[in-house]
This record gives structure tokens, C-alpha cells and sequence, in this order.
């Protein structure tokens, strides 16, 4: 529990906090009896240093020596031996660690606790295929892959050319990543998985954790994976974002994706400021988008009912990215915010726990905030996400052209439609100001649209029905879907 589990010390166990591996057994029985699909969290690149393979590793002890990336170093004219490169972890500082054990440093892309694992090792690259299989063969449903560009190194161990952005050579932005992430053999090991995947019947899903450039996210696709997650929506728009901006995002995606592949878009994650607090009244929009793209819609735990991140004093501070960066800078880079407990209802602890002292704490929105609450209310967040989400079963979306339009700077419109079966359509006020929008530019057949959704500050209501012709106002960041059959 260094870095919240992903320090793994057994990739074949259960942690006991966590239960036992019968309780997990049930845990995917039960679920599988409700027709929901189980994914687990692969965490391919490091292991715990308390691992037993670290352990031997530490020893020499085969098949365990090459398991990490060790190195013994570079040796200066005084004979002092230093670390062998300039390379950098991503919480700041080397990348490399000295054991005396072994006479040797360890390469760690995280935490030091977390070495990474080598694949350029055939060993090492077996035993991590025979992790999956563990799991794999006791029906779990598929992987979300973890932080998968760093998985291997160039092997010549060259320093890193400077990036020029800061002086600060601990700084993990001190250099240009070019030796140690979307090194071309990453995409040969995702591959491997893939066929290993694909031996087994059912959908079997590897969704990849990948912040990269476009062309190199792409590669998952043709390396197997069932794809990589789309973050555009987290890392490339911000609640200043125009229509154009949303437009190109959602475009670039689909343009570059390979033929046939299957889209996906991802609003937020355990790594990034919640939705609404970063979006603040343009989070239904986003939410909409999610829903309605075509493609997978990957929403995180608490978005689907509008959480908000949770203010989290240093004294209260766990994640070790922050801890580690101090009490000045821990703000600027903590995740804890968008991590605090699920707000389920308005009980002790959002009904999360019945200890009042939650390991990280509850929001205090949590009495208006919650599962129970929104659930009673036509209006909420939760009732406006499971509306949309409906859409995705609409049969003719699943073959639906997509059409994205800009309006004017605010207002994006986005079409589902086939020629026969029907179509869906989003008008989304992205500004703060009212819009006019003149329904002949959606839809040029002089037919009635219905009213499905429209957000509460709209005039129209759902079931409501609209001549093509007819001009509507738009109002400060609201949307509507309407739809003709």
C-alpha cells in the first residue's frame, strides 16, 4: 500500500484488506449471474519491491536475476560509481536506486518501492502472460492495463536529451522522454497479450492506459488491444473549451482510428480532477458526448451522479506523488480530491462506511450529493445520465453515421442518423449566453422532431414535438436531444 496497491507484492492473490480469493470467486459468480462483465486492473510495468521475485532478483537467483532493469552503473575517473543515466521518475527524482545486495542499481519509473519489470527478459515475459492466464482461466472478463507506455527501455541506457522547460534536474519534465516510454517493443508485448487473449472464448476486453501522442496511442489498436483509452476529454478541453474545440477532438479520434476499430471516450479517472469540478456547468454536456459518441463510454466512480473533488489538507494528504512533492508544492499534483469515498446516501459517511473517519475524507456536499437523494429527483445529475445512457440501446445507433457541426462558437451539434431507421440528435451550449438555433440546420427533411431530453432550464420538455422549421432558443449551457424516427 505504498502508491494504493499498485505496489504489488503477488499477482496471482487477493489482498486480505480486500477479502479473500473465495470471496472474489463469488464476488464473479454473482456478477456473472446478473449478466455484468468483471475487469480486473493489470499492473504490468513494476511490481513491489517486498515482491518474492525482487526478492531472489536481489539475490541473483534464477529464472528471477533478469526479472528487473538492473544496472551497475556508471563509473566516473575517481572510480565513484553513479547511476547509469540521466532518466527520471515520474514523482520526481533518478529513476535509478542502489542495492548493495546485489552491487547494482535498480531502474524504477515510480515510487522506489515499485522497480520495473524487465521485458526484454523471455522469462519475465512468460510469467507475466501467466499472470493473465491465472485469471483469465478463472473467467474473469478481461484488463484495464496500467500505465503501459513505460513498459520497456531502450537498451543502450543513453542519457535523455533536456527538454529546456526546466533547470530542475529532478523534475520528471527535465527531460524528453525519448529511451523510456513508446519504445517500439511495448507494442510487441501488448500484442502477445492480445493472442493470449484471444485464445479464450467470449469477449475477452484489454483496455490500455496510454497518455501518449495520437499516432502512438493508435498503435494499441493494431497491436490487438480491444483499445486505448481516450483521454482527450480529461487532458485536452478545460471548462474555457469553445464548440470548435469539442468538434476537432471528437474528429481526430475518429479519423485516425484504424478501420473498424471500436472508439471510446473517457470523461475522467483517478488520476485527474473530477468531471464536474473541472467542466463546473458544461460536465452534462461532456457526460452527453460520452454517452451518445459512438463507441465504448467509460465513466468513473462518482461521475454518473456529478461528484466533486474534496478538498484534502495536507495533514490529510495519502496519495505519495503529493507526499512526496511536500507541503508546498502537494496541491499542484495530489490526487486525492477525485478519490475521496462514493457518496451513496445522506448517513454517516455517505453510506460509504460506518466509521465517521473515512480514510480519505467525505465531501460535504454528500446530504445533496448522493446516490438515494438523486434517485428522487426527475432533475439530478443521476437521472439525467441513466436518460442518455438509454440511447446506447437504441439498435440504429450501433450503425448511426456520426455528423459533428459547429453552430457558432458555443453551440456544437452532434447527429446520430441512418437513412431508414432514424436519428438522434444533441444541440449543446457549451457559453454562458442564450442562443437561437434554427432546427432547419439540423435536420433539412421537413419532418417532426421529438423532444427526448432537454436540461431544466430548456422551454422545451421531453415528449415534446418540434415542426424542422421551428427556431428554439438555446439557453446558458443547456442541452437537448431530440430525435426522428
Amino acid at each position: 500500500m505504498v502508491d494504493f496497491g499498485y505496489d504489488i507484492s503477488n499477482f496471482t492473490d487477493v489482498a486480505s484488506i480486500y477479502g479473500t480469493m473465495e470471496d472474489f470467486k463469488d464476488l464473479l459468480d454473482t456478477a456473472h449471474k446478473k449478466d455484468l462483465k468483471v475487469i480486473l486492473d493489470f499492473v504490468p510495468n513494476h511490481s513491489s519491491d517486498q515482491h518474492e521475485w525482487f526478492q531472489k532478483s536481489l539475490k541473483k537467483i534464477d529464472p528471477y536475476t533478469d526479472y528487473y532493469v538492473w544496472h551497475e552503473g556508471k563509473k566516473l575517473p575517481n572510480g565513484t560509481v553513479v547511476a547509469p543515466n540521466n532518466w527520471i521518475s515520474l514523482f520526481g527524482g533518478s529513476a535509478w536506486t542502489w542495492r548493495e545486495e546485489r552491487q547494482a542499481y535498480y531502474l524504477h519509473h515510480y515510487v522506489v518501492q515499485q522497480p520495473d519489470l524487465n521485458y526484454s527478459s523471455p522469462a519475465l515475459v512468460q510469467q507475466m502472460k501467466d499472470v493473465l492466464k491465472f485469471w483469465l482461466d478463472l473467467g474473469v472478463d478481461g484488463f484495464r492495463v496500467d500505465a503501459v507506455p513505460n513498459l520497456c527501455e531502450d537498451q543502450r541506457f543513453l542519457d535523455e536529451p533536456l527538454s529546456g522547460t526546466t533547470n530542475d534536474p529532478n523534475d520528471y519534465d527535465y527531460t524528453v522522454k525519448i529511451y523510456t516510454k513508446d519504445v517500439p517493443g511495448t507494442y510487441d508485448v501488448v500484442k502477445g497479450w492480445s493472442e493470449l487473449l484471444a485464445e479464450y472464448s467470449g469477449d475477452k476486453v484489454m483496455m490500455i492506459e496510454a497518455y501518449t501522442t495520437i499516432p502512438m496511442t493508435m498503435k494499441y489498436y493494431t497491436s490487438g488491444a480491444s483499445y486505448p483509452f481516450n483521454f482527450g476529454m480529461v487532458v485536452d478541453l478545460n471548462n474555457q473549451s469553445t464548440a470548435a474545440d469539442f468538434k476537432h477532438l471528437i474528429d481526430r479520434w475518429i479519423e485516425n482510428m484504424p478501420e473498424g476499430a471500436t472508439a471510446n471516450w473517457v470523461a475522467g479517472n483517478h488520476d485527474n480532477p473530477r468531471l464536474v469540478s473541472r467542466f463546473g456547468p458544461k460536465a452534462r454536456a461532456v457526460t452527453l458526448l460520452t454517452l451518445l459518441l459512438p463507441g465504448v463510454s467509460v465513466t468513473y466512480n462518482g461521475d454518473e451522479i456529478g461528484m466533486e473533488d474534496t478538498p484534502v489538507s495536507w495533514e490529510n494528504t495519502k496519495d505519495p506523488e503529493a507526499c512526496l512533492a511536500g507541503k508546498n508544492k502537494f496541491a499542484k499534483v495530489t490526487r486525492d480530491p477525485e478519490r475521496s469515498p462514493f457518496q451513496w446516501d445522506t448517513t454517516t459517511s455517505a453510506g460509504f462506511s460506518s466509521n465517521p473517519n473515512t480514510w480519505l475524507p467525505i465531501n460535504e456536499n454528500y446530504k445533496t450529493v448522493n446516490l438515494k437523494t438523486e434517485k428522487k429527483d426527475k432533475d439530478s445529475y443521476y437521472n439525467f445520465y441513466k436518460t442518455i445512457a438509454k440511447l446506447k440501446k437504441m439498435p440504429f445507433l450501433t450503425k448511426a453515421n456520426l455528423v459533428t457541426q459547429v453552430l457558432s462558437k458555443n453551440i456544437l451539434l452532434i447527429s446520430r442518423k441512418t437513412a431508414k431507421d432514424g436519428s438522434v440528435y444533441a444541440i449543446l451550449n457549451l457559453g454562458a449566453g442564450q442562443e437561437t438555433v434554427n432546427l432547419s440546420s439540423i435536420d433539412k427533411v421537413s419532418r417532426e422532431l421529438k423532444v427526448y431530453y432537454a436540461s431544466a432550464n430548456f422551454d422545451l420538455k421531453p415528449g415534446h414535438r418540434l415542426s424542422s422549421s421551428k427556431r428554439i432558443k438555446v439557453p446558458p449551457y443547456g442541452i437537448a436531444v431530440l430525435i426522428k424516427h
